[in-house]
Order: structure tokens, then sequence, then C-alpha cells
């Protein structure tokens, strides 16, 4: 059995003659006919019984057609999506992010790539560095965007741009009454920023030091988006990125943070490996947002 005699014996079943399913299939009767008798003789029964110069098609060729009928439906489905991939009208990304520029950027960039590509997927995943690193590596993810440092040997790493560290206050604060905060305003209040490990961390306890001073942390966080609760509730001052659009989340102040500290926004790829079909093309849009 193959599939171009389950195709004659579908288009018959169909048609109801030999000529209807020669005209279906676009090849001449005898032709069908030599290959029903050959897939007839194979299967060691008859499909059709030939009464008064008609098919009457058997049980066996009903109980035979209902699958035939719909492996060649799915096989129509699996035709049709390959014409629509290559049309560029479906496909699927996977974009990984964290937090600061899953809120600052991707709305932007998927906007306007979805503009233009209405039917592919997109997969987003908030990940930390370091899964995100991973999931590059073994290709769960096509691209990505972080804050932090990646190093490893399989990811191509490309800075897109840097932003300043800044703090985030409760308006009701007496520092939100300063144009800016430095290490000597945040002497007695409590700090809510990421832990010494971190890749801002030492540049943060740098910029203390310099100034006389010890960075003291007494709320760590990880995502930079978790310091929002913790601020509103006017558990301390928040040091954080400043590419997250803070001035969406009601309730809270932002103030720049001198000495400046600066974090690297990099877009992430697989560099052992051949881009997925429309990363490069979301580059664009990521970078035209940033």
């Amino acid at each position: 059995m193959n599939i171009r005699q389950l195709e004659i014996f579908r288009a018959i079943m169909r048609s109801g003659t030999l000529t209807a399913a020669a005209e279906a299939l676009h090849v001449s009767q005898p032709a069908v006919s030599k290959i029903l008798r050959h897939f007839e003789s194979q299967l060691g029964y008859p499909l059709f019984d030939r009464v008064g110069g008609r098919l009457v098609a058997t049980a066996e060729a009903q109980l035979l057609f209902a699958d035939a009928d719909h492996l060649f439906r799915e096989f129509e489905v699996v035709r049709d999506l390959a014409v629509r991939i290559k049309e560029r009208k479906v496909g699927l990304l996977r974009i990984g992010a964290s937090a600061p520029p899953t809120f600052a950027l991707l709305p932007g960039a998927i906007g306007r790539f979805q503009a233009r590509n209405p039917e592919v997927k997109l997969i987003v995943r908030t990940l930390p560095a370091e899964e995100l690193s991973e999931k590059i590596a073994v290709g769960e993810v096509d691209l990505g965007l972080t804050l932090s440092t990646i190093r490893a040997p399989m990811v191509r790493t490309e800075l897109l741009r840097a932003s300043p560290v800044v703090a985030l206050l409760h308006p009701g604060s007496p520092l939100a009454a300063l144009p800016h905060i430095t290490p000597q305003d945040l002497q007695g209040q409590r700090l809510i920023s990421y832990g010494s490990h971190a890749d801002v961390g030492p540049p943060l306890d740098q910029a203390f030091e310099r100034a006389g001073f010890t960075r003291r942390v007494h709320i760590e966080i990880t995502p930079s988006i978790a310091a929002v609760p913790l601020v509103r509730a006017g558990l301390g001052v928040a040091l954080v990125d400043g590419l997250m659009p803070w001035e969406d989340f009601p309730g809270l102040v932002t103030r720049p943070f001198l000495p400046q500290v600066l974090m690297s926004l990099s877009l992430v790829t697989n560099g052992s490996r051949p881009p997925a079909r429309f990363v490069r093309e979301f580059t664009r849009d990521v970078r035209a947002c940033v």
C-alpha cells in the first residue's frame, strides 16, 4: 500500500466513477483503473463490485474509506500550513526577557512586528539571566533581552544601550523633594536594592565607598519590579534600573542617582547556530524601540 493508491481509492469513493476520479486527479482513466486493480490485488479483497457498469463500494471499502479520508484531510491541513509558512503568514518566535525590558521594550517591539506578521505566534517568557542563558544555549528561546551580563561560550551578546540606576521613592518620603539622590542622602534610610553578587552590585558598592559610605541593603531584590510594593508600603528607598517605565506605576517617585551607575541592556542569541526565522526582523524592531 502506498499514498498514491489511497489517493486514487479516495477519489473514486468521493466521485463514484473512474472517469470522474481521473478528472479530479488530472490523470487518465486507464491509469486510475490500473492502480485500483493493483491496490485490490495487494489487499487481497475487492474494494468495488462492478454492477451493470457501475462501481459499488464493498463493506471493506467503506471501512477503509473512513480512515483514508481522515488521513488526506490531515495531509491537506499540513500542505496548506506549509504554503502559509512559505508565504510568511504563520510562524513562531520565542522570546526570553527579564522584567525591565519586558515592560519597557517588548510592547512596542511586538506591536511593530505583529503589524507586519499578524499570524506569527510569539511566546514570551520572563526569565532571570542564568535561566535565559540556558534556554538560549539549548535552543528553547530564540532571542533574549537582559540587563545582566551573560558569559557563555555559545551565547552571542549585543549591547543595545546603557541604563542608569535610579532611586525609587514613596511620594511621602522627604527625599522626594530632592532633584537627585546621593549615597549621603540614603544614610539613615532603609535601602531596597540588588545584592553585591548582581552585575550592578559592585559598581553600586564602589559608588558608596567613593562617597565615604558603605552600601547596606536592608531588603535585597532580584527583579527590580519587586521593589514596587515595598516602596509603596513605605518600607524603604529602592535603587533599581532606570529602564523599567516606573512612571506607569502610580504611587511612586523616581529620582536620578548620583554618581551615575550604568546597567547594560543586551540582546542575546545563540552564536553556534543560524538565527531562527524571525530573529533578525524582531531585532530590528527592538533596536527601533530602544
